[in-house]
């Protein structure tokens, strides 16, 4: 009992020693419980977006009544609230801009649903998986850079919320989860160019049909839901004529997460489709055309001594 007594002694002594331990335990309090509910949604919630969705609502929602606490409390009334946050901003808006901005950014990303974990995007030059997004900072899994194509390059990112209001953000699957992509053929002149138009016809219709039609589906979506023109789905293929070959153009739609793969399908069974033909349809290859050689006239004289 003498500890105790000697502890409300000294407490008393020391008003502000003992305000902020107070406050302390308050905090650590709220953090606890925020921690506490994560867990519990976390081991009762089976699917993985309303799990994501429901910890990172939590954890905003106990950052905000924190917030109103700590002003609260050291204000002593909550009527002085509006007050403390002016006082408040005042204050600290020059040295935490980019923090205050990056919790506002995480608030928009949240309700105007920028983005979301598992959406690919690109935001301030940087492209790559969305892997998760939390009060601060959006982590993503790095793709491009060094590596070809869409392949991660094995770095994690993370990137402030707060470039969310300072440029733009490309997202590759937000409402339509697709993507066009094309790639140039050289054919030869000389070849059966109607052969090899029916032959990369056949090829792409096959290939790209699952991804054809059901992108066909969610267009009309986008279409409905935004001020956008109709656009050709089913894959075009456009000819042009150089002074070296016949280019052809071929257009497609395909997942975003598949473009390299269905790339290398559609150029292997076009080689083998091409190379069927006995030699019908030929692709071309640069080369050099000498139209006329200049005559050498060389005089050679046998000297003797």
């Amino acid at each position: 009992m003498k500890q105790i007594d000697i502890i409300k002694q000294w407490l008393q002594d020391y008003p502000v020693v003992a305000s902020i331990i107070k406050y302390v335990i308050l905090v650590a309090v709220v953090l606890l419980l925020i921690q506490f509910l994560r867990r519990f949604l976390r081991k009762n919630i089976t699917e993985t977006t309303a799990r994501y969705k429901t910890q990172k609502g939590v954890e905003i929602i106990g950052y905000i009544i924190l917030i109103i606490l700590s002003f609260s409390y050291f204000t002593g009334n909550i009527k002085d609230f509006t007050l403390a946050i002016g006082l408040f901003s005042a204050g600290v808006a020059f040295t935490l801009q980019e923090l205050i901005l990056s919790i506002a950014g995480s608030l928009y990303i949240f309700v105007v649903k920028v983005y979301k974990p598992g959406d690919r995007i690109e935001i301030n030059g940087i492209k790559g998986d969305v892997i998760d997004v939390d009060s601060i900072y959006t982590t993503m899994m790095e793709i491009g850079q060094w590596v070809s194509s869409d392949n991660y390059t094995g770095r994690i990112v993370k990137l402030s919320n707060a470039f969310v209001f300072k440029g733009p953000i490309y997202n590759y699957s937000q409402d339509f989860p697709f993507i066009w992509d094309e790639f140039n053929l050289p054919i030869r002149y000389g070849s059966d160019i109607d052969l090899a138009k029916s032959i990369v016809k056949d090829i792409a219709s096959k290939i790209l049909s699952e991804y054809t039609s059901k992108s066909k589906l969610q267009w009309q979506d986008v279409v409905n839901k935004y001020y956008i023109e109709d656009a050709i789905i089913d894959p075009t293929l456009a000819i042009k004529l150089t002074a070296n070959w016949i280019e052809f153009n071929l257009r497609y739609i395909v997942d975003y997460k598949k473009r390299r793969i269905t790339k290398d399908l559609l150029n292997d069974a076009i080689r083998k489709s091409f190379d069927a033909t006995n030699n019908n349809v030929i692709l071309a290859s640069t080369t050099i055309e000498l139209i006329k050689i200049p005559e050498l006239k060389v005089d050679i004289k046998n000297e003797s001594n």
